[in-house]
């Protein structure tokens, strides 16, 4: 009489499979190691990167262990290569949620290549992510439950704050507002540095107090519960030097009006851009 061997039950989806070592991804990987009970983490990156201790890298998909089956797949990859991986991750579209940071790749995008019952959660992060300043905003599919929208939204506070949206659309001018953003500010540092130097500054000091004075002035108002706009009148005395300048940056053609027409650019290109 032959034994009937019990069923073996299919192992549950657990720890986080990244796609994709680079900059954000590196950033994103370094912040879910830090934390207490860190999830079991692969990474697949053909190219030579340094990762945490407890951290397996791979190569190619193909390397993965057969048992492993992660509640997360984060892309990670440049958005030009996207489309040509995908199709190797179709084996965890009935368990795992997906997550991008690929600017550019729209839901749609992902229902064409891993179906239209994939878990899909989209997201813009930005640069500052890197020293855990961040902030991502994130749109998730239909196909996302509520668990999986916990789980990506845990991770993605790796890297510094995150909002969700409903309407995807938004995510063309958020990409404007926090994804191009730093760069921005970046520029405002250069200027201001520059302006200092024709003012007659030494350029080392120039550079010091543009930059101080920005980052210091960004850390004041993330920690403080007033309005920018009430921050800026603390700063101004009537008569005074700050009025003076405040007249040329807040005429009609001053900056208010340049960083609209920034942002409307960035906006129309990000949605040129989309797929």
């Amino acid at each position: 009489m032959s034994v009937k061997k019990p069923a073996t039950k299919s192992r549950a989806p657990s720890g986080i499979l990244l796609v994709g070592c680079g900059k954000m991804g590196g950033a994103l990987l370094a912040g879910w190691k830090k934390r207490p009970n860190a999830e079991t983490i692969a990474v697949i990156e053909p190219m030579a990167v340094a990762t945490p201790k407890g951290v397996k890298r791979y190569a190619a998909i193909t390397a993965l262990p057969k048992n492993f089956s992660p509640a997360v797949v984060v892309f990670a990859v440049k958005p030009q290569s996207l489309a040509e991986a995908l199709p190797a991750y179709l084996r965890y579209a009935d368990k795992a949620v997906f997550l991008s940071i690929a600017a550019g790749k729209t839901l749609r995008f992902f229902a064409r290549h891993l179906g239209a019952s994939a878990a899909v959660v989209r997201t813009m992060p930005n640069t500052p992510a890197a020293i855990g300043r961040g902030i991502t905003v994130a749109c998730a599919n239909s196909g996302v439950t509520a668990g999986q929208k916990k789980l990506c939204g845990r991770l993605l506070k790796a890297a510094g704050e995150v909002a969700w949206i409903d309407d995807e659309a938004l995510l063309d001018p958020v990409t404007a507002v926090s994804g191009s953003g730093p760069a921005y500010v970046f520029l405002l540092i250069e200027a201001l540095a520059e302006a200092g130097i024709a003012a007659g500054l030494p350029r080392d000091l120039a550079l010091r107090l543009a930059r101080a004075t920005v980052a210091g002035s960004g850390e004041l108002a993330r920690q403080s519960s007033d309005e920018a706009s009430q921050l800026r009148k603390n700063v101004t005395s009537p008569g005074g030097t700050t009025e003076a300048a405040l007249k040329v940056l807040m005429a009609d053609n001053g900056l208010e009006a340049l960083m609209r027409r920034a942002i409307a650019a960035a906006t129309a290109r990000s949605r040129e851009l989309a797929d």
